[in-house]
């Protein structure tokens, strides 16, 4: 599959996660997918700025950057934040972060949740700790209430298999 198409599929993937949450009415969440850009300005210090990327290679990172906004009229609680990692990519280790939040990893497509390495998966009959290429989604729960009009906002790394 061309590195476009993939892409187009991620940001499908990004949208039907974000539209779960919108649905429910009390969170307003948008997900962009942009490349690191690293220069060097005038002075010659090294900057980096985040970009809409217009391809990505195998090899490369995408940063995905989850905001969400509570549009109710009272506190959310019990807030959730969660991330299918796309097949095509790889969750790249520490990278997802997200102010008062406990992160999780799934490896069985969301069905279960847990710390990254607490996480375990079953190969040829035997059990094994999870690495990065296992992680199929990231989860991020918020620890106190999200208040009316307050923001939010998650972001990880991953890298294009």
């Amino acid at each position: 599959m061309k590195t476009l198409q993939k892409l187009i599929l991620l940001a499908a993937v990004l949208f039907a996660a974000a539209s779960i949450a919108q649905e429910k009415g009390h969170l307003n969440v948008h997900t962009r997918v942009q490349k690191e850009e690293v220069s060097v300005n005038g002075t010659g210090e090294t900057e980096r700025h985040l970009v809409a990327p217009e391809a990505v290679a195998p090899g490369e990172d995408v940063i995905y950057t989850i905001t969400f906004t509570n549009v109710s009229d009272k506190t959310a609680e019990d807030v959730v934040i969660t991330n299918p990692i796309p097949a095509s990519l790889t969750y790249v280790a520490g990278s997802a972060f997200g102010p008062g939040t406990v992160i999780d990893f799934s490896v069985d497509g969301g069905q279960t949740f847990g710390a990254a390495d607490e996480l375990t998966v079953g190969t040829d009959g035997e059990e094994r700790i999870a690495q990065v290429e296992d992680f199929t989604h990231v989860r991020w729960v918020l620890q106190d209430g999200l208040e009316v009009g307050a923001k939010g906002m998650a972001r990880f790394r991953a890298r294009l298999n």
